[in-house]
C-alpha cells in the first residue's frame, strides 16, 4: 500500500531476532549464577544445641523451654537437647515434653557425652523428641515414678500413678514408631539399658559418637509422627549452657540452701528483736528469708513441715523472754529438725534435706540460743550498774580544790579522817552522801617508816 500523499516513509530497521535471543540467554545466565550463589549460601543448616546437665526442675525447665522457643523463632533447621540427667520433678518434665511436642522444628535428644544417663524423668524428654540418639557409653531408663514420695505413698494411690505414668511413656513411643513394650517396663519395672542395648530394642534411633556426627548421618531423615525432612549434614552448630543467673537460681533451689536460709532468716530477725535499732541482722534476715521463700514457692512442700518450722522459729524466738533454761530452744531444735525432713517430701527423695544439715542448723541455732540465755541471766544476777552506789569501791584521783576525779566525772570530795587530800593522791570512794559528796579514803596508805 502506498502512504498518502504529503507523508515520508521512512524505513525501520528491526533488530535481528538473533540479538534478541542472545541478550536474554545473557540476562538467564546471570540470574541463574546469582541463584546458584545465593542456594550455596542457604543450603547450610543451622542447629541449636541446648546443653541440659542437671536434675529437673522449674529452673531448668525454664531454661530448655526458653532456648526451644529460640531455635524456632531464630530460624534453626533443628534443635539438639544434650542431655545428662539423673530426673527429677514431674510437672517440670512435663512443662518440656510439651515444649518439645509443639515445637515447629525438628527436636533431637541426645544422651552425651559418654557416661551420660537419661534416667526417670530424663526418658520422657528423650521419647518426646522427633530424633532419640545416644552416646556410646551410655544408659537409659528407670523411670519408675517417686515424685510422690516412692515406696511411702499408700498402695492404691501408688498403683494409679504408676499407671498414668506408664501409659503417658508409652504413647510417647508408640507415636515415634519405638519400643512400646519397654516403655511400660522402664517405668513398672524400672528397666535400664546401654545405649547399643536400647538401639537393638529399638528405644532410640541411632548411637553416634559426637554431635557432628550425629547431624551428619541423620541429614535427610524423615521423622515420625510430624515428618520433618532433617537437613542437618555439615551444619553450624550453636551450643548455649544456663546462664549465670540461671545457674544462682538453680543453686538457690538447693533443699539445704533453702533451709539453711530459713534458719538464717529467723536468726536475723531474733537478733534484732533483742537488739533493737542494729539493723545490719534484720537487714540480712529479711534477705535470707525471701531466697528461703522462693526456694519455698519453686519446689513443693509438706504444709506439716512449713507449720514446724514456724513453731520452731515461734520457739526459738520466746526463749530469751521467757527463759525457760533451754526448753524451749530444745523444743525449737527438735521441731525444726522433722520440719526440715518433712518439708520437701511431695518432691522425692531427689529433693530432701540431708539429716546431718538439719541436726547442725538446729544445734547451731540452740547453742547460740542458750549462750544468748546465759548472758542475759548473768547481766540480770549482776548489781546495778546505774545510780550513786555505782560509785562505791571505785578508784579516783585526787585533783586540787578539793575534787575528786573518778570515772572521767569531777566530784566534790573529803577524806573520811578530815585529813588533807593532796592533789595527785589516788583514793578509794568508800560513800556518797546526800549532797553527792564523796567520801574517801587514801588507796595506799602512807608508809609509817616515812612519818
Amino acid at each position: 500500500m502506498e502512504p498518502p500523499l504529503g507523508t515520508i516513509a521512512v524505513p525501520v530497521e528491526r533488530p535481528p531476532l538473533r540479538g534478541v535471543f542472545g541478550l536474554l540467554a545473557a540476562v538467564a545466565a546471570v540470574g541463574a549464577l546469582a541463584a546458584g550463589a545465593t542456594a550455596g549460601v542457604a543450603t547450610t543448616p543451622r542447629v541449636l544445641a541446648i546443653e541440659l546437665s542437671n536434675d529437673i526442675n522449674p529452673v531448668t525447665a525454664g531454661y530448655v523451654n526458653d532456648e526451644l522457643g529460640r531455635a524456632s523463632d531464630g530460624g534453626y533447621d533443628a534443635v539438639v537437647i544434650v542431655l545428662d540427667t539423673p530426673g527429677g520433678l514431674a510437672e517440670s518434665m512435663r512443662d518440656i515434653v510439651k515444649k518439645e511436642l509443639a515445637s515447629s522444628i525438628p527436636v533431637v535428644v541426645y544422651v552425651a557425652p559418654d557416661g551420660a544417663r537419661a534416667a526417670s524423668a530424663g526418658v520422657w524428654i528423650g521419647q518426646a523428641a522427633d530424633v532419640l540418639a545416644m552416646a556410646p557409653q551410655t544408659n537409659i531408663g528407670s523411670s519408675t515414678p517417686i515424685n510422690l514420695g516412692g515406696e511411702d505413698i499408700q498402695e492404691d494411690l501408688r498403683r494409679k500413678v504408676v499407671n498414668d505414668a506408664a501409659a503417658s511413656l508409652r504413647a510417647l513411643a508408640r507415636s515415634h514408631g519405638r519400643n512400646v513394650r519397654w516403655a511400660d517396663a522402664a517405668v513398672r519395672r524400672a528397666s535400664n539399658l546401654t545405649a547399643q542395648e536400647a538401639l537393638d530394642a529399638n528405644v532410640i534411633d541411632i548411637v553416634a559418637p559426637t554431635l557432628p556426627a550425629l547431624l551428619d548421618e541423620i541429614d535427610g531423615t524423615r521423622t515420625v509422627p510430624k515428618g520433618f525432612v532433617l537437613k542437618t549434614a555439615g551444619a553450624e552448630i550453636t551450643e548455649v549452657e544456663m546462664s549465670l543467673w540461671k545457674r544462682i537460681l538453680d543453686t538457690i533451689i538447693d533443699p539445704n540452701i533453702i533451709a539453711l536460709m530459713l534458719s538464717l532468716g529467723v536468726l536475723g530477725i531474733v537478733v534484732e528483736l533483742w537488739n533493737p535499732g542494729l539493723v545490719f541482722p534484720a537487714t540480712l534476715g529479711g534477705i535470707c528469708l525471701i531466697v528461703g521463700l522462693y526456694g519455698l514457692q519453686v519446689l513443693p512442700v509438706n504444709w506439716a513441715g512449713i507449720l514446724l518450722m514456724l513453731l520452731a522459729a515461734g520457739f526459738w524466738a520466746a526463749e530469751p523472754f521467757v527463759l525457760s533454761h533451754g526448753a524451749l530452744a530444745l523444743a525449737g531444735a527438735v521441731s525444726f529438725v522433722f520440719g526440715s525432713l518433712l518439708l520437701f517430701d511431695p518432691a522425692g527423695p531427689a529433693y530432701q534435706v540431708s539429716l546431718s544439715v538439719a541436726i547442725g542448723i538446729a544445734a547451731a541455732m540452740s547453742l547460740l540460743l542458750l549462750l544468748v540465755v546465759t548472758k542475759a541471766v548473768q547481766a540480770r544476777r549482776r548489781p546495778a550498774e546505774v545510780g550513786v552506789s555505782s560509785m562505791l569501791g571505785q578508784v579516783g584521783e585526787v585533783r586540787r580544790g578539793g575534787y575528786v576525779a573518778v570515772r572521767g566525772e569531777l566530784w566534790q570530795a573529803r577524806a573520811a579522817g578530815g585529813e588533807t587530800l593532796p592533789p595527785g593522791q589516788q583514793v578509794v570512794v568508800e560513800q556518797v552522801e546526800d549532797d553527792l559528796v564523796l567520801v574517801v579514803r587514801p588507796a595506799h596508805p602512807p608508809d609509817e617508816s616515812d612519818t
